[in-house]
């Protein structure tokens, strides 16, 4: 859909859904994640305020996939394996990852978390489920499940698979 083009309605000029633009839809998204990063970034400063957000999102990988070598890791995140090396160097040096042999192929090597690490991960996870239950919290009832169904439907057109309750616990990004 382009932008500034009517979302579909029940109505067909959209007229009496406001908010039904691209655009706006768009601005409301771009706002609340603003919102998420700023509590991702207050939970992490309070947890280990010298690990940086693309680090804990290495370590929230690592914790979700388990054990990677470095390609695998670097196609999870999204970055050319020299910055996923960079990254890791950093997080080895302050023992929040550990490299080892492949159990299946002595002459790869893979990465893992190491207790300090996941210990970081839960602790981030766990102050950012708390925030934003106080934000939630804050909400008009009556919205809080329009906000499931609107959050839902747009993970749905991006792709990401639902993170199940059990799963929603150990989720730190």
């Amino acid at each position: 859909m382009a932008t500034g083009s009517r979302a579909s309605s029940d109505s067909p000029s959209g007229a009496d859904d406001p908010g039904s633009t691209a655009e706006e839809m768009v601005s409301a998204l771009l706002t609340a994640s603003r919102l998420l990063v700023a509590v991702s970034a207050r939970s992490l400063a309070a947890v280990e305020e010298a690990l940086t957000l693309p680090q804990l999102r290495m370590l929230v990988v690592l914790e979700s996939h388990g054990a990677l070598n470095l390609s695998q890791l670097a196609a999870e995140l999204g970055v050319q394996p020299s910055t996923a090396l960079r990254m890791l160097d950093r997080l080895v040096a302050v023992d929040m990852v550990a490299r080892g042999a492949s159990p299946t192929d002595r002459r790869t090597t893979v990465i893992s978390l190491t207790a300090t690490g996941r210990r970081t991960v839960n602790d981030v996870t766990e102050r950012r489920r708390a925030e934003i239950a106080r934000i939630v919290d804050a909400m008009p009832p009556g919205q809080r499940r329009h906000l499931v169904q609107a959050l839902q439907a747009f993970a749905e057109a991006g792709g990401e698979p639902p993170v199940g309750e059990r799963d929603a616990r150990h989720v730190g990004w």
